[in-house]
């Protein structure tokens, strides 16, 4: 019976090989596809932009081509005829400004919001009293109440990290409060039975369990703070990428206004990807059954 079985183990071996090398002519494919299709797309957009603004439906002052944003770029990137940048700062340094604007802001409206969503998760009472509150915060747009910062708080730095700091705070405390709200109570009732202690229990279950959905609501609360940017530097904002954009603005200057749009959408999406990576190296099980 040994030497019956051994010729189809062997074939069933060897059979092994041709799966693995079939399946790895796949892999390849799909890798390049993952990366073809956003150069393609992007490619696309911009053949349909020149075409666009070579029509003459607009005028470039409404529609420039391609080619005058990206000479825009080379100039608020270098030193041209003395001047640096655009306003005296280079492109980068704009960018960074605004960046540890947000970095400051947006930070500590995260940290406050995963402390009170914890708070509320674990205790009912408080989540009736701040709920409404922060919902009521979430739905106000930041123009309705940047001016009343500017009032309290002047035209320095403290309004803008003030806003942003409001922008982030709900996204992280909804959802934070959501995902503590969730978890299993059969878990919370084990890990008591065994003798947790209340710190231990939010320690070892609730924090581990919520922590898939905060991470969300934490990459929620960095595209809020980015999308409040603008209005953030609307007094005061440069140097600043935001008050770049809204001063080029002033002028009807807009290959400056698509540069630092473009600038604020790739940052964006580093970040934003940053995080992810972020999300799959604290919580690798999330998406696994």
């Amino acid at each position: 019976m040994s030497l019956a079985t051994r010729p189809q183990d062997a074939d069933a071996v060897s059979g092994e090989k041709p799966v693995r090398r079939r399946r790895l002519a796949v892999r390849v494919p799909a890798r390049v596809r993952n990366v073809a299709l956003p150069f393609g797309s992007l490619l696309l957009f911009l053949v349909l932009w020149q075409a666009l603004a070579a029509s003459g439906a607009w005028s470039e002052t409404l529609v420039p081509p391609p080619a005058k944003v990206w000479d825009a770029f080379v100039t608020v990137s270098t030193t041209n005829d003395g001047v640096r940048g655009y306003n005296g700062t280079y492109l980068v340094e704009h960018l960074g400004i605004s960046l540890r604007r947000i970095a400051l802001g947006a930070g500590a409206g995260i940290a406050a919001g995963v402390v009170l969503g914890l708070l509320m998760g674990t205790v009912g009472r408080l989540r009736s009293l701040f709920e409404p509150w922060i919902t009521f915060l979430r739905t106000l747009p930041p123009l309705a109440y940047f001016s009343l910062l500017v009032i309290w708080l002047g035209i320095n730095e403290e309004p803008k990290i003030t806003l942003l700091a409001v922008a982030a705070f709900p996204p992280v405390a909804v959802s934070t409060t959501t995902a503590v709200a969730a978890v299993p109570k059969s878990l919370v009732e084990a890990a008591r039975a065994l003798g947790a202690s209340r710190w231990d229990v939010v320690r070892d279950v609730v924090v581990p369990s919520a922590l898939p959905e905060t991470l969300t609501g934490v990459r929620l609360a960095v595209g809020v703070a980015y999308s409040s940017l603008v209005a953030a530097e609307l007094v005061n904002g440069l140097p600043g990428i935001g008050g770049m954009v809204k001063d080029a603005a002033n002028y009807n200057n807009t290959p400056v206004v698509l540069v630092g749009i473009i600038a604020i959408g790739v940052s964006g999406l580093v970040i934003d990807g940053l995080l992810l990576r972020l999300e799959r190296a604290v919580v690798p099980w999330r998406g696994r059954a």
